[in-house]
């Protein structure tokens, strides 16, 4: 994902996608939006100590045992997705989880499916609805929305 700090962080383009290709700008959440300053506020640190990174997302790596400290890109979005997990507590989770997460979260807030699929880089429909999936919890607000309409009548 890259930023586009001159915005203030408020938008990003996905990786290996442009505008002419169908890529779209997407605005950033408040959450990943502290991240990304949080980022920022060390790259300034770095930049201080004459150590410019030219990544968004990178690790400090030691250059053999004990040895000085370097910035090293992260390469490998599962293999750094996969450890964060697993630090957090929740293993055996994929990244598709958060899609179908945030395509259900979307469908819960009402968002028009038109915005949704643009947010989420969902070209068809059929397959959209393959991460829209229903839960108890769906089936309950719609039974209580029906009577509440019902009882409006």
């Amino acid at each position: 994902m890259a930023s586009r700090r001159s915005e203030g962080w408020r938008s990003a383009t996905r990786s290996g996608h442009d505008e002419e290709r169908g890529g779209p700008h997407v605005p950033v959440h408040y959450r990943p939006e502290t991240l990304l300053d949080a980022q920022h506020a060390e790259h300034e640190r770095l930049k201080k100590k004459a150590k410019v990174v030219p990544w968004v997302f990178f690790r400090m790596v030691a250059n053999g045992r004990g040895g000085p400290l370097r910035p090293k890109p992260i390469t490998s979005f599962i293999k750094a997705f996969k450890t964060a997990c697993r630090k957090a507590g929740c293993p055996g989770r994929i990244p598709h989880d958060l899609r179908r997460t945030a395509v259900r979260n979307l469908e819960r807030a009402g968002i028009p499916r038109s915005v949704a699929m643009k947010l989420t880089g969902h070209k068809t429909e059929s397959v959209y609805r393959r991460y829209a999936i229903a839960d108890e919890r769906d089936f309950q607000v719609a039974v209580e929305r029906l009577d509440a309409a019902l009882i409006a009548r």
